[in-house]
């Protein structure tokens, strides 16, 4: 893979856009590491880069603006290494406040391989999507970024996401980034299936995306429910960071109990093992081989 272009010849972005116009909801995973990526990878085409994850592994912070852009960048680096045929939707938070640095970074993030990217309407201090306290940028100002945004990429799919929670705001939003050149609109943290089909409805023919996150504000639904209600991709933003959570935790507690006695490792129902997670990773060796191979 040569910038942004898969051995097909195809740009990855063009590749999630097709897989977003197939019929049902395309799903991506979120992942935080190349170890969760290294999991999700065996379940899931598709992955999404989310900001949340990111911050919480990196740099052990919340995620309310800590990112720097060269650490995103180089960790989606390393993620298209060992995963070339996976799509790769990105989380750039603002687009990192400036507008040039926003384009800057989205060149960058086109010539190593990202499939695409979101960007959002949000002012600093900026929180997660399903947070309280969120505050958005004038819709002027934030349509400006993302015109210079759309201008500075090739290939890669772009998402407009607006943060609104006023409702009359959030449909004027959705509608007036459904009007742009952005390829898929998302509104974050939204609260109810009606909602959905209201803003459905304001976006007309544009591809919408659903971001689903445990303990946020917005429903839990199905992949067959999200096509029902016309969404067209779902980003899972934290499955395997919150999995990771409690499995850690529940293991070291055990351990405690257990006087500090590892359990029997291997099998359907006993931890995992030096064998098993070795073997998963020596997938990701394999995986770029298989690559080169195939361009040779």
């Amino acid at each position: 893979m040569l910038h942004g272009r898969t051995e097909a010849g195809r740009g990855y972005g063009q590749r999630l856009r097709e897989e977003i116009a197939a019929p049902g909801t395309t799903p991506l995973i979120g992942v935080y590491d190349m170890y969760s990526a290294s999991i999700a990878a065996g379940h899931y085409h598709g992955m999404f880069v989310s900001g949340f994850g990111f911050a919480a592994s990196y740099y052990g912070l919340p995620d309310i603006g800590f990112i720097a852009w060269p650490d995103m960048v180089a960790f989606v680096e390393r993620l298209r290494g060992a995963f070339p045929g996976h799509h790769l939707l990105v989380d750039i938070d603002d687009g990192y406040v400036d507008a040039e640095v926003a384009c800057h970074v989205v060149r960058r993030l086109e010539r190593i391989g990202a499939s695409g990217v979101i960007l959002e309407d949000q002012k600093r201090p900026r929180r997660c999507g399903h947070a309280d306290g969120k505050q958005v940028l004038p819709l002027d100002e934030y349509l400006e970024k993302l015109d210079q945004v759309l201008a500075s990429r090739t290939d890669l799919v772009v998402v407009a996401r607006t943060d609104a929670t006023e409702e009359d705001d959030i449909l004027r939003r959705a509608e007036a980034l459904a009007t742009t050149d952005a390829d898929v609109v998302l509104v974050d943290g939204v609260r109810s299936e009606e909602w959905i089909r209201r803003i459905r409805q304001v976006v007309g023919d544009k591809p919408l995306l659903f971001n689903q996150i445990a303990g946020g504000k917005s429903p839990r639904l199905s992949l067959s429910e999200l096509a029902s209600l016309g969404v067209d991709v779902a980003i899972y933003s934290t499955p395997c960071l919150f999995a990771a959570h409690r499995a850690m935790d529940e293991a070291l507690a055990g351990l405690k109990v257990a006087d500090g006695r590892l359990p029997a490792a291997g099998g359907d129902s006993r931890p995992i093992g030096v064998r098993e997670s070795t073997e998963l990773l020596e997938r990701n060796i394999v995986r770029p081989l298989v690559r080169e191979a195939v361009r040779a």
